[in-house]
């Protein structure tokens, strides 16, 4: 499935004078560490990569495998920024399991994409990667459930499908750090 424009939008910049940062994902979450210019300690910042599948940019309008675009943010308790942009051709819901690799694809790193509807196939292969899908009402606003997502971030009431998704990270980070513990081993014969 081609796609037609992908429209990628840097916050920041690459000026020495400005703070420098770090991020890593893991399931869907990441962490993002920020270096002030003047030397202070790091922060670290927990980041949430979440996705909408829009045509306008303001609401939750689309069917996952139909979408037409999808939008992506980078949450934090503090403040939601567009991560990507991506439209991709006309679409129908029905069928044609191969549309959905582009969309797939995309959202690696991410830990959820709200849509108005989706099909069993397309859930399946989204929790395979890690990405919660969650189905809102039709023409849901975008901004109320980024606001959602900063209270639960800051540590209040959060959704259901949060706890997974912190479980999950939770988890890779406990892999990650069994590997990295071996890897300090080395290999013994």
């Amino acid at each position: 499935m081609p796609i037609r424009r992908h429209l990628r939008v840097l916050d920041g910049g690459i000026d020495p004078s400005r703070a420098r940062a770090w991020r890593v994902t893991v399931g869907g979450c990441a962490l993002a560490a920020e270096f002030s210019a003047t030397g202070e300690e790091a922060r670290m910042t927990p980041v949430l990569k979440a996705a909408f599948a829009t045509g306008d940019r303001h609401r939750v309008d689309q069917h996952f495998g139909a979408a037409s675009a999808l939008l992506l943010y980078d949450v934090t308790g503090a403040r939601a920024s567009v991560a990507e942009f991506a439209q991709f051709g006309e679409l129908d819901q029905d069928g044609h399991e191969s549309k959905l690799a582009a969309k797939l694809d995309l959202l690696q790193g991410c830990a959820v994409v709200y849509c108005q509807a989706i099909g069993g196939s397309a859930i399946q292969q989204l929790l395979a990667i890690g990405v919660q899908p969650v189905r809102v009402e039709a023409n849901a606003p975008i901004t109320p459930l980024l606001a959602e997502l900063q209270t639960a971030l800051r540590g209040g009431p959060a959704p259901a499908w949060f706890g997974r998704v912190l479980a999950r990270q939770r988890q890779a980070e406990s892999d990650q750090a069994r590997f990295d513990a071996m890897e300090a081993e080395g290999w013994r014969d």
